[in-house]
């Protein structure tokens, strides 16, 4: 080797020590040379012998020495303070890749990429260690550095798999729990920020920012029950009412410094709540590792790692697996549209815009001051779908919901003229994140059509929810905004007003059925001063409570899936904090309690009534009563599921006048239940209602052919189902 050589390597400019250090074949055996930084002596111990390695003239940190032909040797390191250290030499190891990995990853089509990249706890060559995997195409050299190297960039430099721009190491002895970053030289010599792993497994508690290797296999999983019957709880048929969550803020323990539950404690309070309250699904917002707490894991910068805030990533699965026992479904929000700019991060990742795009008109997002993937890159593309591949496969995710969708689609995203780019045809389009939803879709669905996939998209981009193969996004499911925006002005008005405002409610059965709609009350409409659902509320304090059950009454009798945030089924009073818990003293309140008692009902009511969900995505399960009652603020309408199922009819009245002996039109004559009354007193209401049943008779009324005189409470909803038994 060239003094030139032995400098590089002692000043860290080196870009391929596997092809100066190790062990190579010699005349009379091995010639090893080694590196050995802070070494006054450098022993290799083979075969229970101890064989000095000499320093180079000139460059006293190289060992180098003849060892014998055969044998895994260690090394011992002497320090001047006679301190000593015994390990195995890295650069004794060959390649953990193979050439088919190789090249799939650097085609952008590798679809289990967390399977090679990343850190991973393995055999190789005998020994047992953790193979360190990185794609940084663009480095002229990348190391792992950590404790076990005192940081050190010079000393673990990685193996670059050629054109395909991958890095890797084996280091042997390494294991779980071991913290690690990498140190990257960009092209022109520049030492980057030390990076987190992109694919890196766990993390350290934030603020600190470096990687920790977790082995994630071999996990016993127990929830074989639901997972073989998923494709019906999913299903568009199906019963769906989600129950939205932020886990640092959901509840906190008061006695350990307001600490957030683990997922360990999750598994049990969330899961046996959330089952309680008749909630089909838990959905969580982002779980990947993100370094600022205010950003709720919506500026993610571990896509693969579990956020270490509640517990290692087995505590997560502990939590998947009872919620499966359960009987519930979990859902993730899964954050593609963007990523910090933290220094630690994917930012500029190998000294160039690798995940991102350079130019910022398409690559940062003035709004949340965070970057925007380059959607149209291959490799980028493959990372962004193996990450949704993994949550469901190797975590039994149940469907992931997909954050600002529309910041996605549309160049010209909250962007003023001149600060955008048109696609290839002129349009404001972003083609390319279109083909990454697709795939992301094509593939997740290939894989297991039994989960579900939901955009959160604002706008009314055409088939979100159709298939691919008809020019569709892919979606199973997708946000209903329009609606959500819609019946919120019209109840957070005064009701002396509501008449002006009908179509608020009526206009969202235009396109109802258009796309699979979810209705969503989530997280957003909860904070940035919008206050509480019970804070939007007009009038009096009785008039707020029962305002909040005639529109969750009118919810859950809409068609639509259902979706609320936590806190809103028993009335939270503040908007949510996430630095605090829900406000589950509220419950203390008869008032509060008879909200929650509410939700639970209409929960079970729309999991046993086949009439309310069955075809809640079809417009044969949907026909107007009453829509054109403007003066009264009355709507009714029948719900019907399959033939032979009970049809339902859901009447509202949103003023706070009593309507008694209302005459309204039905399907059929004879009996019909009344199912439920928002102003019942267990809810909190007067008690006002039909005594339990009308009796519908043969008059034909508004287009039906029996009808019925009803009593409809004051701002309440009111549900009859067909009494056939």
């Amino acid at each position: 080797m060239s003094a030139t050589a032995y400098s590089k390597i002692m000043r860290g400019t080196a870009d391929d020590l596997f092809a100066h250090l190790g062990p190579r074949s010699a005349p009379e055996g091995r010639r090893l040379t080694a590196f050995a930084p802070g070494a006054a002596k450098l022993s290799a111990d083979i075969g229970g012998a101890s064989i000095p390695l000499k320093p180079v003239e000139g460059a006293p940190e190289i060992f180098v020495g003849e060892l014998p032909r055969e044998g895994r040797y260690r090394l011992t390191k002497t320090a001047a303070n006679g301190h000593t250290q015994t390990y195995r030499d890295p650069y004794s190891f060959g390649p953990v890749l193979g050439e088919m990995d190789e090249y799939l990853i650097g085609e952008g089509t590798h679809a289990r990429l967390w399977e090679k990249l990343g850190a991973h706890v393995v055999e190789h060559e005998g020994v047992r260690g953790t193979h360190f995997a990185i794609w940084a195409p663009n480095a002229r050299r990348v190391s792992v550095v950590g404790n076990f190297n005192d940081w050190d960039g010079r000393r673990d430099v990685m193996r670059k798999r050629g054109a395909s721009g991958v890095w890797e190491i084996f280091l042997p002895d390494l294991g779980e729990g071991t913290v690690y970053k990498y140190e990257i030289v960009a092209a022109d010599g520049t030492v980057l920020p030390l990076k987190a792993d992109p694919v890196g497994f766990g993390a350290q508690h934030p603020p600190q920012t470096a990687s920790v290797v977790r082995d994630i296999a071999g996990y016993g999983w127990h929830d074989a029950a639901w997972m073989q019957t998923r494709a019906a709880q999913n299903s568009v048929s199906a019963p769906i009412s989600i129950y939205e969550v932020h886990l640092g803020s959901w509840r906190r323990d008061a006695s350990q410094n307001n600490r957030p539950i683990s997922y360990k404690e999750a598994a049990e309070e969330l899961v046996d709540y959330a089952a309680d309250m008749g909630f089909t699904h838990i959905e969580l917002l982002p779980i990947a590792e993100h370094p600022f707490d205010g950003s709720w894991g919506y500026q993610p910068t571990g896509l693969f790692a579990p956020t270490v805030r509640h517990g290692p990533p087995h505590e997560f699965r502990d939590l998947i697996d009872a919620a499966h026992r359960k009987g519930l479904g979990v859902l993730l929000d899964w954050v593609p549209a963007h990523f910090p700019s933290d220094a630690h991060g994917l930012g500029q990742f190998d000294g160039t815009a690798l995940y991102e795009h350079a130019d910022p008109r398409e690559g940062f997002h003035k709004d949340w001051n965070t970057l925007i993937y380059n959607f149209g890159r291959t490799e980028v593309q493959n990372f962004l779908v193996a990450n949704a591949r993994y949550w469901l496969e190797e975590y039994h995710i149940d469907g992931l919901r997909v954050d600002a969708v529309a910041s996605m689609l549309y160049r010209d995203y909250s962007r003023d003229e001149g600060e955008w780019i048109p696609n290839k045809d002129g349009g404001r389009e972003n083609y390319e994140a279109i083909a990454l939803l697709q795939r992301m879709n094509t593939e997740v669905y290939g894989d297991d059509a039994s989960v579900m996939t939901v955009a959160e998209e604002s706008t009314a981009f055409p088939g979100v929810s159709r298939p691919v193969s008809s020019g569709g996004l892919g979606f199973g499911f997708k946000w209903n905004m329009g609606w959500m925006h819609d019946t919120l002005d019209y109840i957070q008005k005064d009701p002396v007003y509501r008449r002006h405002h009908h179509n608020k409610i009526t206009f969202g059965l235009t396109y109802a059925f258009s796309e699979n709609f979810i209705l969503p009350i989530s997280h957003d409409e909860v904070v940035h001063g919008k206050g509480s659902m019970l804070g939007k509320m007009p009038g009096d304090a009785w008039q707020k409570f029962a305002n909040l059950r005639a529109y969750y009454g009118l919810m859950w009798g809409h068609p639509g899936k259902k979706l609320l945030f936590m806190g809103q089924e028993f009335g939270q009073v503040a908007e949510w904090n996430h630095n605090g818990e829900l406000d589950w003293a509220a419950l203390d309140d008869p008032r509060h309690a008879g909200l929650q008692n509410l939700v639970r009902d209409l929960n079970r009511l729309y999991r046993d009534t086949p009439a309310l969900h069955r075809r809640d995505t079809d417009p044969a399960g949907f026909e107007w009563i009453l829509g054109d009652a403007a003066d009264q603020s009355v709507f009714a309408w029948i719900r019907r599921g399959d033939a032979g199922d009970p049809p339902v009819a859901v009447i509202c009245n949103f003023t706070p006048v009593p309507r008694e002996g209302m005459a309204l039109g039905l399907p059929e004559p004879g009996a019909w239940q009344e199912v439920l009354n928002t102003d019942a007193e267990q809810y909190g209401g007067t008690g006002m209602g039909n005594m339990g049943r009308v009796l519908a008779t043969g008059q034909p009324l508004q287009g039906q052919p029996a009808s019925a005189k009803v009593t409809l409470p004051p701002l309440s909803v009111v549900m009859l189902r067909a009494d056939r038994g």
